[in-house]
């Protein structure tokens, strides 16, 4: 029995990305959010507007999905500062940021709304959606105080997926990938 133990303990530490429901070659679960939602920026003004994971085709995506918190934001900075150098082409490919509101640090959801309002001032072209409830974290089965990475070709289907932090192999696959996706 100990050496069973043992073996699944050292199975859940070598494969975290498991740690999800979201299988390779299919679409995402489905999940809408309609509790804040997609922050809008028009006329410097800032609104909300329902956001389903249905809507994710038409290009080739990078979704982050992370816990309202900065520890979790940070956890995979270093992708997207490799996505931001890599000058994708907007008209093919979206980064979309999905922030757990429901695992923020209690006390910090304005801060947590302010910062995404300022990351789809600062990058316009981005989808930003704060989800109030969790609704994507449940509906993804999501480790909590992390974030997740996910690649989705232009049909939606995930073509990467991992919950947690990217290694640097992990991080030049995923550039190599979307490369590919673009045909560039």
């Amino acid at each position: 029995m100990r050496l069973t133990l043992t073996a699944a303990f050292t199975l859940a530490l070598a494969f975290p990305a498991l740690a999800h429901n979201i299988e390779l070659n299919a679409p995402v679960p489905s999940a809408t959010v309609t509790d804040d939602g997609a922050v809008t920026y028009e006329n410097k003004k800032f609104g909300y507007e329902p956001f389903s994971t249905d809507s994710l085709t038409g290009k080739v995506r990078v979704i982050q999905a992370f816990a309202g918190r900065t520890s979790a934001k940070e956890i995979n900075d270093p992708l997207i500062d490799a996505i931001k150098k890599g000058h994708l082409p907007q008209d093919k490919y979206q980064t979309v940021t999905i922030i757990n509101v429901d695992d923020a640090i209690w006390g910090t959801g304005a801060f947590v709304r302010s910062s995404a309002k300022d990351g789809k001032k600062d990058f316009p072209y981005s989808q930003v959606v704060l989800d109030e409830k969790g609704v994507v974290k449940k509906a993804w089965d999501l480790a909590p105080k992390s974030s997740a990475i996910i690649v989705v070709d232009q049909d939606g289907k995930v073509r990467f997926v991992k919950d947690g932090k990217l290694s640097d192999d992990d991080i030049k696959n995923v550039m190599a990938l979307l490369h590919q996706l673009l045909g560039a």
